[in-house]
């Protein structure tokens, strides 16, 4: 019994570390498909909804209609949809290693958007934590390129709605079945941005030089982003929760920006190269992160 229980726990610790090498892997596949990032955000959203359709009932999504709840999903999906695009478009604007490290700050905003959402005290240690954060990205940003500034206030901008999106999923999840809710979540996000493309579509607000990715390569690459990075790396990343904790699986997501920035440079080669301050700047940074939830637990 002993050793099953020890065999589950080893798998579920494979499965979290596959899973958060698939989501790394999202930013060099964002670097590679030629699409704007409007349209690559909406073939993600509307490929993995549908792939998500095969691992609930109808009756589940009926309870969460009954609920009332629907809006507030509907809303928390918009909020994924700019997430994605701002994630996409720092790495459009910037580079892939850029955008991953830019969303190594997700703990800090989460640790302000979270007790003004759920109504909890501010924790001092978090914010003395977002403060240490602070000249690690002055040393990062201070000898890059000015090309890339945009692309790191985008950067920013993704690890916020990062935040408030997976503040407001922990508000509103509750019972609800956990694939029928990201059904929904996913749905609107479609919803909404197939709506900003029509829009632009007969209005131009910004050039789109592509809806459709153009040959065998790109398709490729929009499936394994989102049945790949997306699905399977959702479904692994919950069959772990299953044997271990919420903390061993904070720990191991602290490790996307580095698979991420790793797999940037070995397989997108000298354009994700940057200066020795940026990957100081980038340890530094990762250290904090990383150590952050064990030593929040001595404290508590």
């Amino acid at each position: 019994m002993i050793k099953s229980h020890s065999t589950n726990e080893k798998q579920a610790f494979i499965y979290m570390h596959m899973a958060v090498l698939l989501f790394g892997f999202t930013a060099i596949l964002g670097n590679l498909i030629l699409l704007p990032a409007i349209i690559l955000v909406w073939w993600r959203v509307f490929l993995t909804s549908g792939s998500l359709v095969f691992f609930f009932s109808f009756s589940a999504v009926k309870k969460i209609f009954r609920s009332g709840d629907v809006v507030k999903i509907g809303f928390v999906g918009v909020i994924i949809s700019l997430h994605w695009l701002c994630f996409y478009g720092a790495i459009k604007e910037s580079n892939a290693s850029i955008a991953l490290i830019c969303m190594s700050s997700t703990s800090f905003f989460t640790s302000i958007v979270e007790p003004l959402v759920l109504n909890k005290r501010f924790s001092k240690y978090d914010i003395l934590v977002g403060f240490l954060l602070i000249p690690c990205f002055i040393l990062i940003t201070r000898n890059i390129p000015g090309e890339f500034s945009f692309g790191i206030g985008l950067g920013l901008g993704a690890a916020l709605l990062a935040a408030l999106f997976s503040v407001f999923n922990k508000k509103w999840l509750g019972e609800n079945n956990v694939y029928a809710f990201t059904f929904i979540e996913l749905s609107a996000a479609c919803i909404f941005l197939g709506s900003c493309i029509f829009l632009n579509h007969v209005f131009t607000f910004f050039e789109v030089t592509a809806f459709v990715p153009y040959d065998f390569r790109q398709w490729m690459y929009i499936l394994v982003l989102s049945f790949l990075c997306t699905t399977l790396a959702f479904i692994l990343s919950l069959k772990a929760l299953k044997q271990i904790s919420a903390f061993t699986s904070n720990m191991i997501i602290n490790l996307e920006p580095v698979y991420g920035i790793i797999l940037a440079i070995l397989l997108l080669g000298e354009k994700e190269y940057m200066n020795t301050a940026f990957y100081i700047g980038a340890l530094c940074i990762t250290l904090i992160v990383f150590l952050y939830p064990y030593f929040k637990s001595k404290t508590i």
